[in-house]
């Protein structure tokens, strides 16, 4: 691990490195699309300047407020109630975040035509999360968002059959870039709308526009004011860097990472937590590649200040109106002990489109300082094509090949590769603490559940971080598959080799078919999480996955030997 720096060292880093940038006009270049700040990554000037699209969505989606208001109110005179967002990734992160920091918009806008619709988001292939998902849909009239930049991601094209054969083509809208599948496929089926996205916008990069847009005028959000403060952030960030915000977030973020604090651990008010959901995409996917990245910590419980290691830098997101007092005792203490970090403050909920500006700003610019392309993501296809051979191999042989288990135990089966773990445990417990015995200082703990993200098991799954973060002052972070594959997939693979990776999967209660398809959302939800375990084994990761029966008779088991090993061992 690198040696880390305190506060102050970090401090006097970021100032220089903002006065180099101001001196190299790094404010002046970014907006005028010079690709070759990247230059370090080794890319053509021009193929990252091709990816620079987001700069202008400001002011050019300004310019069709009036098409997606006409929309959403065509929508809803129509009788619709709700909206149901398809997406994953950049196409479900934000209209999540506004489902839910800007709140139940149909309840708080008056009846009739002007009122906003109850959004929700399905991300989820497990098929219990589809099926609850449908019967939400089906209890009201549901227009449903068909949401693909590629126009070809599995996942959409999978919730779309699932809904198609119980909706009229009237009732989706494809929002998708130009002359894609999806878009050809809206045509022939005679969709409600075909709204088309910005190619030279990467996904993660798309909240303001169509993409996140299209379901928050349909949620009911003010879009003039959203993106009048996406504007006014726009312009602070062209400014010098010195005085920049977006360039003053990116130095401290990529100054952090050098110096040995590369995990980005975000801490919020409950309102904002989708906020985080939504930065920890983007710097995960932005800058975890060629070994390197930013590890951003979202969710996390808060703990001690004394429990967190010298790899944090923390930022505090809050609203003008949060008078928790947790926070300002919290970030003194953080100072205190000499831990670096932010408190940005949002003064009402519509500051997040001023938000959605800074941190991409601050995640291009932390690229430039990391030496990396941030605009790519070139290690999310190989858990695709692993989930490609493995449904291949369904349809052949009519079973999904399976891997040769580590242990087996009634209720649980262990998998890894014993290489990994430096041993070849005979219980399930043995595997659990050969797999925690990798842990080494700088190092994070990710849980993958490929698991429905019910109250119940969200709640086991953080005790579960909360112990291993206080007992071996590692970060930890969770992630729900297949979501986190379009989300932190990326770092786990291409990013630093500082993760030890724990997927848990379950048998779903019932299997759910997919109309028009072979194999069902059990068996596509079943590929994905061994197309990723096969991902991350390949790149020679310390990786364990536990199978269990019952799912909460599982966590709760493994959180019993966790809590056990856990008090047997040392700080990592």
């Amino acid at each position: 691990m690198t040696n880390t720096v305190g506060a102050d060292a970090l401090a006097t880093a970021t100032e220089r490195r903002l006065t180099r940038w101001a001196g190299e006009g790094v404010a002046e270049r970014l907006w005028a699309r010079d690709g070759s700040l990247w230059g370090a990554s080794g890319k053509r000037p021009e193929q990252l300047a091709a990816w620079l699209g987001w700069l202008d969505l400001p002011s050019a989606m300004t310019g069709r407020i009036g098409e997606l208001e006409r929309l959403a109110r065509d929508v809803r005179a129509d009788g619709y109630s709700r909206a149901a967002v398809l997406g994953m990734g950049g196409s479900s992160l934000a209209p999540e975040l506004f489902s839910r920091v800007i709140g139940d918009a149909s309840a708080a806008l008056p009846e009739g035509p002007g009122a906003g619709l109850d959004l929700r988001i399905l991300d989820s292939t497990h098929p219990d999360a589809v099926r609850a998902f449908r019967e939400w849909a089906e209890s009201g009239r549901t227009i449903f968002c068909v949401s693909s930049k590629s126009g070809s991601t599995t996942e959409p094209n999978a919730f779309h059959a699932a809904m198609s054969a119980h909706a009229p083509a009237l009732d989706f809208i494809a929002i998708t870039d130009p002359d894609t599948v999806l878009a050809e496929l809206a045509r022939s089926q005679g969709f409600r709308a075909i709204i088309e996205g910005e190619p030279n916008v990467g996904g993660r990069y798309s909240a303001l526009s169509v993409f996140g847009l299209v379901p928050a005028a349909l949620h009911g959000v003010d879009l003039a004011g959203l993106l009048s403060r996406a504007t006014t952030m726009a312009d602070a960030c062209r400014e010098p860097a010195p005085s920049n915000p977006g360039l003053q977030l990116g130095a401290a973020l990529g100054e952090a990472a050098q110096a040995g604090r590369d995990k980005l651990t975000i801490l919020t008010s409950p309102r904002l937590a989708s906020l985080a959901d939504w930065i920890e995409q983007l710097v995960a996917e932005s800058t975890g590649k060629s070994g390197l990245g930013i590890v951003p910590v979202v969710g996390e419980p808060i703990g001690e200040p004394s429990a967190y290691g010298q790899d944090r830098h923390f930022v505090v997101i809050t609203t003008a109106d949060d008078d928790d007092p947790t926070w300002p005792r919290f970030a003194a203490e953080l100072d205190r002990l000499g831990h670096p970090g932010q408190h940005i403050e949002l003064a009402d909920a519509l500051d997040v489109g001023a938000e959605f500006v800074r941190w991409e700003v601050a995640t291009a610019a932390a690229g430039m300082i990391l030496g990396i392309d941030p605009f790519d993501q070139p290690d999310v296809q190989a858990a695709k094509d692993a989930t490609t051979a493995l449904l291949e191999a369904h349809r052949r042989d009519g079973a999904l090949p399976q891997p040769g288990p580590l242990a087996i135990e009634p209720g649980i089966t262990a998998f890894a590769d014993a290489g990994t773990l430096g041993q070849t445990p005979a219980s399930i417990d043995g595997a659990v603490r050969a797999w925690l015995a990798t842990a080494t200082a700088g190092d994070y703990v990710a849980l993958l559940a490929f698991l429905p993200a019910d109250p119940a098991t969200v709640e086991q799954l953080q005790r579960l971080r909360g112990a291993i973060r206080d007992r071996l002052g590692l970060a930890t972070t969770i992630g729900f598959g297949p979501r986190f594959l379009h989300s932190t997939g990326q770092l786990h693979k291409g990013g630093p080799d500082s993760g030890l990776f724990l997927q848990i999967t379950a048998d779903p209660e019932r299997d759910l078919p997919i109309s028009g398809w072979q194999e069902s959302f059990g068996t596509l939800v079943a590929a994905q999480a061994a197309g990723d375990l096969a991902a991350i084994q390949q790149r020679g990761r310390r990786v364990l996955r536990l199978h269990l029966a019952d799912p909460a008779a599982g966590l709760a088991r493994l959180e019993a030997m966790m809590t056990t090993a856990l008090s047997e061992m040392g700080p990592a």
